[in-house]
């Protein structure tokens, strides 16, 4: 059960859909330009997308741990 505020989810939204599908597929190749251009194209600042990369990066190590033990 997720809490979020309908205005996070469209700021999310609007940066995911200013990516490449190749940065949707393997988000490890944003750097610092790309992180410019999708915050330029989704009105947020490139630090928003930084942060969006690397809740991603947290989220797949957990979700590997979990599949790890069996869930």
């Amino acid at each position: 059960d997720i809490d979020m505020p309908e205005e996070e989810l469209d700021r999310i939204r609007g940066m995911i859909h200013s990516m490449t599908p190749a940065e949707r597929a393997n988000p490890d190749i944003i750097e610092a330009s790309r992180r410019r251009r999708i915050a330029k194209g989704s009105g947020v600042e490139p630090q928003d997308v930084s942060g969006l990369v690397k809740q991603f990066s947290q989220m797949r190590g957990l979700m590997k741990q979990m599949a790890g033990m069996g869930m």
